[in-house]
């Protein structure tokens, strides 16, 4: 009897240690109170048990969040400082309380440091055009190989009718096609055409011929191979050097997820490109990713890890560019359909993972899996929106019908 009764009062002893130790655990990782008031309206929690909750590994994630707002959040996680489970769902309610804001209110300083930057410095002009191609999409075709559908579509599936992300993809470019109503025999210039999906499905499909620019080297490598058979032109060019590299004018124009690039005070001189060269009765389609509000910045960690000197435009800043220029015909939104692109993605990313870390460090593989669940985040939240854009000068006669 009396050696159970020392047993149990080891066990216990053992039991109330292993719970102080979990005490002193869970206390050396908990939010100061500026961090809990922040994240109290979003039901994210702090080492909490739901699969969206934060679980902080080194507690120097909160100093560096208020210091650095969004970019110290995304650093430590690339470093290993916290995990979530679902880290798309933690992202979306952090954005739909628009903590993203509130943390740049936070990170005064760097947010002003932001401010005055995109202010002072034009970070898309000539000289950085380059950039965006050579630090994202020159980072290896076989990232994108792996990750993208067959057309290598790198920007939002249309998944009314789809099923996956192939259809959903086929089905985008069949629908921009059908809204620039294209015809045999007419020329399209593509600016920003990525790997030449669209171009080829244009020109296969529609019988018209394609001049396609783009910024990156390595896309307009493997686009021009994926076209050779087919009457499109592919050029590793500036949208700001078309009106003296191309003749002539272009019956249709469509630019697809290139716009985010240009940056506002660019805005006026690229609609003024595409309406020197588009045709008195022609058509430009924008397809763009929008902020549901206007944004004096960039997010900071986007600009250092994936997209430099990129820009997402709201809805006032693009009409104040188009008034004067092209009548807007037709406004479509369809962002919600970016959030399942994004995690097909992912999906097709992480289970080519085995093969490409021979070729990137796990350093990278975190960058990209935050990359991709932070977007599909922004638009679950709706902050994030997918704008096609139908524009005509208003020298083009007779009404446009929208189509869906």
């Amino acid at each position: 009897m009396a050696t159970a009764q020392s047993h149990h009062s080891q066990a216990s002893s053992s039991t109330r240690s292993l719970h102080a130790a979990e005490r002193r655990a869970r206390s050396s990782t908990a939010p100061p109170p500026v961090i809990q008031s922040l994240l109290e309206p979003t039901d994210v929690r702090i080492n909490g048990n739901r699969p969206w909750d934060m679980q902080i590994h080194d507690p120097s994630v909160y100093q560096r969040t208020l210091r650095d707002g969004s970019l110290g959040l995304g650093e430590a996680y690339m470093e290993g400082a916290w995990d979530s489970e679902q880290l798309d769902e933690t992202f979306a309610r952090l954005l739909r309380h628009d903590l993203d804001g509130a943390l740049n209110n936070a990170a005064k300083l760097h947010f002003a440091f932001q401010w005055v930057k995109d202010r002072v410095i034009n970070r898309q002009s000539r000289s950085r055009a380059f950039t965006v191609g050579e630090r994202h999409y020159d980072i290896g075709n076989d990232v994108y190989r792996a990750m993208l559908d067959p057309t290598m579509s790198y920007s939002c599936g249309y998944w009314r009718d789809a099923a996956t992300l192939e259809e959903a993809q086929l089905a985008k470019l069949d629908l921009i096609c059908r809204k620039l109503a294209l015809t045999p025999g007419q020329r399209l210039l593509d600016i920003g055409c990525g790997w030449g999906g669209l171009a080829a499905h244009a020109a296969e499909h529609f019988g018209v011929q394609v001049v396609g620019v783009t910024v990156s080297r390595d896309q307009a490598e493997l686009a021009a191979e994926r076209c050779r058979d087919l009457p499109v032109d592919i050029r590793l060019l500036d949208y700001r050097d078309l009106p003296k590299t191309v003749g002539g004018r272009f019956e249709r124009i469509v630019s697809i997820g290139m716009f985010e690039h240009v940056g506002v005070r660019n805005y006026p001189a690229y609609f003024d490109v595409a309406r020197r060269l588009l045709s008195d009765d022609g058509l430009f389609l924008l397809h763009t990713i929008g902020n549901s509000t206007t944004s004096p910045v960039t997010d900071a960690w986007t600009d250092a890890y994936i997209f430099p000197n990129g820009k997402i435009p709201s809805a006032l800043e693009i009409t104040r560019a188009l008034e004067g220029r092209f009548l807007v015909e037709d406004w479509h939104n369809f962002g919600p359909d970016y959030d399942p692109t994004l995690m097909a993605w992912w999906q097709r990313f992480d289970a080519a993972w085995p093969e490409l870390r021979a070729h990137y460090d796990h350093a990278f593989y975190r960058m990209w899996k935050y990359y991709l669940h932070v977007s599909a985040g922004f638009f679950r939240s709706r902050q994030g929106q997918l704008w096609q854009i139908v524009l005509a000068k208003r020298s083009r006669a007779g009404a446009y019908r929208s189509v869906r």
